[in-house]
């Protein structure tokens, strides 16, 4: 036995010192300007993406937002080790992508835009051009605010988009309360859903009225409630019903308080909208129609929905279309034409929408999935419907 520990002992001492360990990865020769090595847009509005990795056998970039939409391009590795693919000329847009290296998953670390995601393995790429950009224009701030959350006794987080020149005006604004997707994180409608962008650019252009945008923290993270220790396939059982009671929960007692007492706003049902994607979507849903009395404005992009994810609560109030009716300014559904995931819950909200004769405004989009160029669309036609 002791000859046993001791062998044991020494395997975890050589391991230590690094005896058996693998060797670090090289970087790239000190005469190589990162510029050869690191992926940009060009002048053309082709994209030419770089991998430095040597040692590889075999590497792709991988373009698209879900796998319904993933395309592989194979890359080619020069004489320095570094793979590359350029692509053909790209709209304007922001581009989600990673790296396949040798079955390997792997975001761009040569990036600094990774995608905001709780296990990150994506990164991000911009072609300038659109509303998306940072332009010479008056630009909002993203507060970021840290409170305790009675309602789910621990410390949380959320970010506000504040309309420039609000700091100098005493004028009561309306808010915009956003729920990001499954996975994704309250950054993710910052850093890819360009919120500050695209407020800023609309707001420039008079095509939306000041407002406050609030981005709380889709995932709760309450105990017995952790999306990681939940299987893909239990999650519209098991996750999404009680991860949106504690949602409603945190909305209600503590970010409407905590907004009301930083800012000045307006309280009432007409100045407050509530929008939501995916299982952001599903929290509009169930928070919209809880609550309806507090929210005049719904907007639930490509959501998961009662169809899959019952509350009874909610199946009670759309039972009762005439003070939705009465209640709503505007109730917007979107999703894309080919989305897997949410798609029947979207379509079949819709169809009980329509039987019961609630009125909402519907955009399907053609040839597109469960995807950000879905989204970002929806947000910037919803925005500019609010608080006329």
């Amino acid at each position: 036995m002791s000859g046993t520990l001791s062998s044991l002992a020494l395997i975890l001492g050589l391991y230590a010192t690094g005896v058996f360990a693998l060797p670090l990865p090289a970087k790239p020769p000190e005469s190589m300007a990162l510029r050869n090595v690191v992926s940009q847009v060009n002048d053309d509005n082709t994209i030419t993406w770089r991998l430095w990795a040597p040692a590889a056998k075999a590497v792709e970039v991988v373009t698209g937002g879900t796998p319904e939409s993933y395309v592989s391009h194979p890359m080619i590795k020069d004489a320095n080790g570094v793979w590359s693919f350029t692509s053909e000329v790209m709209k304007p847009n922001l581009y989600e992508y990673f790296f396949n290296v040798d079955g390997f998953r792997t975001p761009d670390t040569g990036s600094g835009m990774p995608k905001p995601q709780r296990q990150v393995n994506t990164s991000l790429i911009l072609v300038p051009g659109s509303l998306l950009d940072v332009r010479n224009v008056p630009h909002g701030e993203i507060h970021t605010l840290s409170y305790y959350s009675e309602a789910l006794k621990r410390e949380r987080q959320l970010h506000v988009w504040v309309p420039p020149g609000a700091e100098k005006s005493s004028a009561p604004l309306p808010v915009l309360y956003f729920y990001h997707g499954f996975g994704d994180t309250a950054w993710s409608a910052l850093t890819q859903g360009r919120v500050p962008q695209i407020m800023d650019n609309l707001l420039a252009e008079k095509k939306i009225v000041p407002m406050l945008v609030v981005i709380p923290d889709t995932e709760t993270d309450a105990e017995g409630i952790i999306p990681e220790d939940v299987p893909p396939a239990e999650r519209r059982k098991a996750f999404y019903p009680r991860n949106a009671l504690a949602a409603d929960k945190e909305l209600t007692q503590d970010i409407l308080p905590l907004i009301a007492s930083r800012y000045a706003v307006k309280n009432d049902a007409d100045s407050r909208a509530l929008a939501g994607l995916s299982q952001g979507g599903y929290q509009t849903l169930v928070s919209g129609m809880r609550h309806l009395d507090s929210f005049a404005w719904l907007g639930i992009f490509s959501g998961v929905t009662t169809e899959s994810v019952p509350d009874f609560r909610v199946t009670a109030r759309l039972d009762k279309p005439e003070s939705i009716n009465n209640q709503l300014h505007n109730f917007t559904l979107v999703a894309g034409e080919k989305d897997i995931v949410t798609g029947r819950d979207m379509v079949g909200l819709k169809a009980q929408l329509d039987r019961k004769g609630i009125r909402h405004d519907w955009q399907s989009y053609p040839g597109l999935g469960h995807e950000m160029d879905v989204w970002r669309p929806a947000w910037i036609d919803f925005v500019q419907k609010l608080f006329r």
